[in-house]
């Protein structure tokens, strides 16, 4: 299959929860048979099974959601123990985690699309990668190192820019910009590691990096007390080093291989073609209506080695508009962390590392 620019940002929101919800409600079927946990949590909560009750859904807001946390209380799977290939884990930070398990072809197919997804700002060919991090990270087994590695795959000849002790290495920078600055150029780092050890020394050096595509994520809580935002963010690269093509996303191990990407106009993250986002207010469950902040609740149809299609987060967010932005479907952003919901977060894991300092 060739996959075109707009590959998994094509469809109109109207088209897209035409072709979500059979799915979504296919996969719900398909997790009450095959993972017993789930049926008996649905039950719980007084939702019958959708064969005994003839039940049909009129839309994707009235599928039942899980609670994300419930992964990390509970074994969740919907194959057997002998087909299980993976058990991915969680960045959570007080000994809770979550556990998703992955057979071989529900791996095999969340790589596949979250490969496509990042074909759609980094093009078909693999480019040079400059990593905002440590080559001694991809030694580790921490949820931070699962990230870079993950997106190592994304790129080639990369260069760490941090020394084995989590320094910066002007040097490995220059020469990196000197072998791949005059052509495109993939850069990934958590968003406060990118701005520290990225930004700020490429502004002081008077670096060039307007060829570089930077794609990252997390951490903005920790740029909160610097009083730098997403926007402050993308127009202090843009005026100092001349980086514009800037990526956030949002994703989470529970629903793997889905990312919500940020598009190229800065300021709202979009939901692919086999993903959705719904805004609940916390106290009524109800959907809000756009503008209004409320409990993101994230689906996927990926989901199939466990029931993580239709989650409930402990995020905040708010749809800006509908088909009205860089790409059709929902516009939002994400607003933070309920209050007193766990911190967790790969880039918060940085802190604790040898050498780590603290946004």
């Amino acid at each position: 299959m060739i996959v075109t620019a707009q590959d998994v940002f094509a469809l109109a929101q109207k088209d897209k929860e035409a072709r979500l919800l059979p799915e979504l409600a296919s996969l719900t079927s398909h997790h009450r048979a095959a993972c017993p946990a789930y049926d008996r949590i649905l039950k719980a909560i007084g939702h019958a099974d959708d064969r005994e009750c003839g039940r049909e859904y009129a839309a994707v807001g009235e599928l039942p959601w899980l609670p994300v946390r419930m992964f990390k209380d509970h074994v969740l799977k919907s194959v057997p123990d002998d087909a299980v290939f993976r058990v991915l884990t969680s960045s959570g930070t007080t000994g809770a985690v979550s556990r998703i398990h992955l057979d071989r072809e529900a791996a095999a197919t969340q790589a596949r699309m979250l490969a496509r997804t990042m074909r759609t700002v980094l093009g078909p060919r693999r480019l040079p990668m400059l990593m905002v991090d440590s080559r001694a990270v991809a030694r580790s087994s921490s949820a931070r190192a699962a990230g870079v590695l993950g997106m190592a795959n994304f790129g080639r000849d990369h260069t760490w820019i941090l020394d084995e002790h989590d320094r910066p290495d002007l040097a490995a920078l220059e020469g990196f910009l000197a072998r791949h600055g005059d052509a495109p150029f993939l850069i990934f780092g958590f968003t406060f590691m990118v701005w520290r050890y990225l930004y700020e020394p490429a502004r002081a050096a008077g670096l060039d990096l307007s060829r570089g595509v930077l794609v990252h994520s997390g951490g903005w809580k920790k740029l909160a007390a610097q009083a730098v935002d997403n926007a402050e963010f993308r127009s202090s690269f843009a005026e100092h080093t001349g980086l514009t093509r800037i990526h956030n996303f949002y994703g989470m191990v529970e629903q793997i291989g889905t990312i919500f990407l940020e598009g190229s106009s800065g300021g709202s993250l979009y939901c692919t073609d086999f993903a959705d986002v719904i805004v609940r207010d916390p106290a009524t469950w109800a959907e809000t209506e756009p503008g209004v902040p409320g409990l993101l609740e994230v689906v996927s149809t990926l989901p199939r080695s466990y029931p993580g299609h239709v989650l409930l987060t402990e995020d905040l967010g708010v749809v800006h508009g509908i088909d009205d932005g860089d790409w059709p479907g929902k516009r939002f952003s994400v607003l933070g962390r309920l209050p007193r919901a766990e911190a967790r977060g790969c880039s918060d894991t940085f802190a604790a590392q040898p050498g780590g300092v603290a946004a």
